[in-house]
């Protein structure tokens, strides 16, 4: 089978409003109003959608595995509702000191995926709303989105960090990766 495009999106700030104190439950993952329908749209086009999030508020205590993984359920549940949904989630629960290789900026989470998944990365998008978001998918090799939707106080300078594209939020990151007609996956029979 012939790798396909994937389109990696950041969790916090992109698909839910971020909190700078960490989303700890599910009652405080709230998704940014039609992210899951951004999300739908690029299931509907063919593209395998894979999210990658830095969680190190998991290495540092302030929530546990089962809290994580509950909150992981919702945003699935939420995407799902709409008739979106993930292919794949994968998350860094390591601080930022811990040297590893899977904390964005680093692409090892991008890589993993796409060796699990089978994924051309030279084909493939990642959206985030931070400065680390994009310097891991151009360390990868995908084209970048950055999408204002994070905290404000976080913000980067789209000059500073010169993504390929600049969106108000996923609904627009998704129109103008849907209309890169180059970029976009062919469907083919396995």
């Amino acid at each position: 089978m012939a790798a396909r495009p994937a389109i990696f999106l950041d969790r916090d700030g992109v698909l839910n409003y971020n909190r700078s104190d960490h989303i700890r439950t599910p009652e405080q993952y709230v998704p940014i109003p039609g992210a899951a329908t951004a999300v739908r749209r690029l299931k509907q086009a063919g593209w395998t959608v894979v999210v990658v999030s830095n969680q190190s508020g998991l290495g540092r205590g302030l929530f546990a595995q089962e809290a994580l993984d509950a909150v992981m359920a919702k945003m699935r549940a939420e995407l799902e509702a709409v008739g979106g949904g993930t292919d794949a989630v994968y998350y860094c629960p390591h601080t930022p000191g811990a040297g590893c290789d899977c904390r964005k900026p680093k692409p090892g989470l991008v890589f993993q995926a796409a060796r699990e998944h089978g994924l051309d990365l030279g084909r493939s998008y990642l959206v985030g709303d931070s400065a680390s978001d994009v310097a891991c998918g151009r360390a990868a090799g995908l084209r970048t989105v950055l999408v204002q939707t994070g905290l404000p106080e976080q913000r980067p300078d789209p000059a500073a960090v010169l993504p390929d594209y600049v969106a108000r939020d996923l609904i627009d990151a998704v129109a103008w990766i849907l209309q890169q007609g180059e970029r976009q996956p062919t469907l083919v029979d396995s």
